[in-house]
Formats: structure tokens, C-alpha cells, sequence
């Protein structure tokens, strides 16, 4: 059986409506690679809805080497925005007729972590995952949604990057992991979309993170992907969650993507 973990966030979730083109295309690309016997896990980010519930209560948001700065207080309120974002998300796809189940890393304890520097917070480092509570999940037919925030030894809430937790569940079930945010493709130069590159091995990507050309947001999906393909996940597309049908269409190689191969 096949297995995919598909990792949404950025600006694709910018509405998150039950109508919203977005989610009901996704909903509809994972009912049928359902249908034809792959299991899917949906893992996603917040970022836009972080910011916006952030600057609601005055604190401004801050990043190093394209992670948020999250203090005791900023976690608080990234738990609120993500765990609304998840509902949203569940409620569409129950809606569409996809039966869903939304969970945070810290149900079952299916992410755990360590702090990964001061310098962050309370971000997490690279998680353990429980793939255990992802099976029981598929094996009931529900299709499970995964906000992705994790829990430490004591018990503490820790932001987890979405693309480092969709890593991280992708190679502890040996799965395929499909990064959708809001561009279409990795790029050599980030400046200049012309330099989209449609396959790259894992040694290119890692010389793109070390010199910083994998930068802002694309340094934590290139780290990911890195992380996954070497922790036995099977393959890695990086494509734009805001096109129609994005997921099959990645898929298909019918719009820009970035495959990563070893």
C-alpha cells in the first residue's frame, strides 16, 4: 500500500471557507488517491493566521533562518491560530464528503521533541513521531489532519515547523511527501522564479541551504526534504498549493514542480 503525507500551509490556506477552492480541491484529490488504495496523512502550517492573531494582541512576529521566534507567550497564541486553522480544515473535508479527523502532535504524543535552541524558544527540533496513531487512524477509514504542534518531555507545548513534522511523519512511515505553500517551485536564485529547477539531488539541495540560497521560508522544506529521504521516505515534491487540484497536478507533473532525488 502506498502512503503519502501532504503538507499544506502559507498563503494556499488563506481562505479557509468550507468552500474554499483550495480545500475542496484537496479534499477531492485525496478521495480519489483513496480510492485507488493510498493512505494519506494531511499535515499543515498557519503562518498567515499566526501573524494575524499576533498582531490582534500586539506582539510582533520574528523569524531566524526562516523559523518563528516563539516565546512562552507567542506559543499560547501559535496553539489558538493553528488549532483554528485545523478545524477549519477538518469541517471542509467532512463537508466534501471526505471523513477526517483533526489532531495536534500532542494527541497520542504523535510529535515529540526537544527545544531546538534558545535562539528560537519554544521551537521544536526535528520530532519523534508516533506513526502508530496515523495506522489505527487509517485503518478506521479517517483521514487524518495534523497540526503540527508538538510536545516536549515535560509536557510542553513546542511550535513544530509544518514542513520539519510532514518530514518527519513521512520518513518514520516510509511515505512519499508532497510540500504545498505558495510557489511553484524550488528556485536557485530565490529572486528570480526563471531559476525554478524541476529536479535536484539531495547533495544540490544541501549546497542550496548552505549557502543560503534556500532561504527564508524554502530553508525549513529543503531541510525537510533532506531529513525525510534520508530517514527512508521514498520520494519529495515541492509544488504550489494554491493552483487548482495542486496535489493531483503535482502528481501528474502537469505544473511546475521540484522533485528532490537522492
Amino acid at each position: 500500500m502506498t502512503s503519502l503525507v501532504v503538507k499544506i500551509g502559507g498563503h494556499a490556506l488563506d481562505s479557509l471557507r468550507p468552500t474554499s477552492p483550495v480545500l475542496v480541491g484537496l479534499a477531492s484529490d485525496i478521495a480519489r488517491l483513496q480510492a485507488g488504495g493510498t493512505t494519506v496523512v494531511v499535515v499543515h502550517g498557519g503562518g498567515p493566521q499566526i501573524q494575524t492573531l499576533l498582531a490582534d494582541v500586539g506582539l510582533e512576529g520574528q523569524f531566524h533562518q526562516g523559523l518563528r521566534v516563539t516565546s512562552t507567550s507567542t506559543m499560547r497564541y501559535v496553539a489558538m491560530a493553528l488549532s483554528e486553522v485545523n478545524l477549519a480544515v477538518v469541517s471542509s473535508f467532512n463537508q466534501g464528503g471526505l471523513v477526517s479527523v483533526g489532531l495536534s502532535g500532542t494527541d497520542g504524543s504523535v510529535l515529540s521533541a526537544a527545544p531546538l535552541d534558545d535562539v528560537w524558544g519554544r521551537v521544536a527540533a526535528v520530532p519523534k513521531v508516533r506513526a502508530d496513531v496515523i495506522t489505527s487512524l487509517w485503518d478506521a477509514h479517517f483521514t487524518p489532519v495534523l497540526t503540527s504542534i508538538a510536545v516536549d518531555d515535560e509536557g510542553g507545548l513546542l511550535n513544530c515547523n509544518a514542513d520539519t513534522a510532514a518530514g518527519a511523519i513521512a520518513s518514520s512511515l516510509g511515505a512519499m511527501l508532497v510540500l504545498l505553500s505558495d510557489v511553484d517551485q524550488l528556485r536557485r536564485d530565490p529572486d528570480d522564479a526563471a531559476t525554478g529547477v524541476e529536479k535536484i539531488t539531495m547533495a544540490q539541495l544541501l549546497d542550496l541551504v548552505a549557502t543560503g540560497s534556500a532561504r527564508d521560508g524554502m530553508r525549513p522544506k529543503g531541510l525537510a526534504a533532506l531529513d525525510a529521504l534520508e530517514g527512508g521516505a521514498t520520494s519529495v515534491l515541492i509544488a504550489n498549493g494554491t493552483r487548482p487540484h495542486a496535489l493531483a497536478s503535482a502528481l501528474a507533473r502537469s505544473i511546475p514542480t521540484t522533485e528532490v532525488v537522492r
